[in-house]
């Protein structure tokens, strides 16, 4: 359960600082960048663990560290760029 909590933090952290860094204006507000943060912050942890164990679990490594804080960024990003490709096709 610690584990699912930490990975919230971290992608409500990650969300904020993917969408100050991505390319370009992004809809939604404050609620969907938590969102696509936390999405992406198990997206990247998984594919993480992924790459690392072959595995694809959430595992217990998901502490506030330098990795596991780049890896929810990048995954924050790639979420943030799939929902602006569904959004956009949808308008």
């Amino acid at each position: 359960m610690g584990n699912i909590i930490a990975w919230i933090v971290l992608g409500l952290i990650a969300g904020a600082i993917a969408k100050a860094i991505y390319p370009g204006h992004q809809g939604g507000g404050i609620l969907a960048t938590m969102v696509l943060g936390i999405v992406g912050a198990f997206v990247g942890g998984m594919i993480f663990t992924f790459l690392n164990t072959g595995k694809l679990a959430l595992v217990a490594s998901a502490g506030l560290n330098i990795g596991s804080i780049i890896v929810a960024i990048i995954g924050a990003m790639v979420a943030i760029f799939i929902w602006g490709l569904v959004t956009r096709s949808a308008a």
